[in-house]
């Protein structure tokens, strides 16, 4: 009786562990929707601007960082900061250079210091809405355009932006692999 309780208990316990592991991979998908509805963590898209009033009364200091997690790519800000108005649209660029001798492609994701300056810093155009792929050697300048919207606490006198470039596992070997368009061989092997 004891053999056939363990093993009703074993199976028992696999099936809450296959269920648990399904239930984390659906979790993947069922967050990205809840954040697409609500807008939350909405980092491939451009902010929406909505009050374009220019405060002329104060200053806000934008210091840019940027950094890469196991990618080989130099990556830096063209500028280390600005000083703006909030309200008034910015303008900066990142350069970036793949050290590799094959394409890479990379991923950005911002962030923000002090973290509630996140919600006061819209974003009209930036390089982290797409991923990025670079050729062997490519060096690149990215832009990105911004406000800082004049409702940020008057007591935040500075935000830092950084960005953190992560690669994107599996590119790298697949454009490798295909041939170039106006590879001779490749004309010949389509026709």
């Amino acid at each position: 009786m004891t053999s056939a309780a363990n093993r009703t208990l074993l199976l028992k316990l696999a099936v809450i562990a296959v269920l648990m592991f399904g239930f984390g991979f659906a979790l993947v998908p069922f967050y990205k929707k809840i954040c697409e509805a609500t807008g939350i963590n909405n980092l491939l898209q451009a902010d929406e601007v909505v009050n374009t009033q220019v405060d002329r009364s104060r200053t806000v200091t934008i210091e840019f960082d940027a950094n890469t997690h196991d990618l080989p790519w130099r990556f830096k800000p063209l500028q280390s900061s600005l000083t703006v108005h909030p309200g008034e649209i910015s303008h900066v660029a990142y350069e970036v250079v793949n050290t590799r001798d094959q394409p890479v492609s990379g991923q950005a994701v911002p962030s923000y210091g002090p973290r509630l300056a996140g919600q006061y810093f819209k974003k009209m155009e930036c390089f982290c809405f797409a991923r990025q792929t670079l050729n062997a050697g490519e060096t690149r300048q990215m832009p990105v355009v911004f406000v800082v919207d004049p409702a940020l606490p008057q007591d935040v006198k500075t935000i830092t932006l950084s960005y953190t470039f992560f690669e994107i596992a599996g590119t790298a070997s697949k454009q490798v692999n295909a041939p170039a368009a106006d590879d001779p061989a490749a004309k010949g092997k389509r026709g």
